[in-house]
């Protein structure tokens, strides 16, 4: 909960500021970058959502190592990124043609899909610790 939190900060930046941040790497003057900027604000739009994601994810993959449970996360890691997100975001980016952003949005959802699992997985682990102690 407190990772989640903490992605507030970052993800409402990505989404309110987007113009700012792409800003600070492309001079919005000259006429040939709009495209580019246009493009990278699209894309942080969806890193904004991509956060909350992530910070889940890392925190529960932090906490199963403490439990010493290396095997299962890497296994729904694996499933996760290299199952649904790679695959997701060729099916939605190049396949079906909807461009960058439907690539990033397909690797977020496998992202998304393994946060919910690992966190399963922990409160699964934890209760089991907690029975066995």
């Amino acid at each position: 909960a407190v990772s989640f939190a903490l992605a507030v900060l970052p993800a409402l930046l990505f989404w309110f500021w987007s113009d700012g941040l792409v800003g600070l790497f492309l001079d919005g003057a000259r006429p040939g970058n709009q495209a580019t900027m246009d493009l990278a604000v699209s894309l942080l739009a969806v890193a904004a959502l991509f956060q909350f994601a992530d910070a889940t994810q890392v925190t529960a993959l932090g906490a199963l190592r403490g439990l010493k449970d290396t095997r299962g996360p890497m296994l729904i890691a694996v499933g996760g990124y290299w199952g649904l997100g790679l695959p997701g975001a060729a099916l939605f980016g190049i396949y079906l043609n909807f461009g960058g952003q439907a690539i990033w949005i397909g690797l977020a959802m496998g992202l998304f899909v393994v946060s919910v699992l690992l966190v399963w997985r922990f409160r699964v682990q934890s209760r089991r610790a907690t029975q066995s102690a």
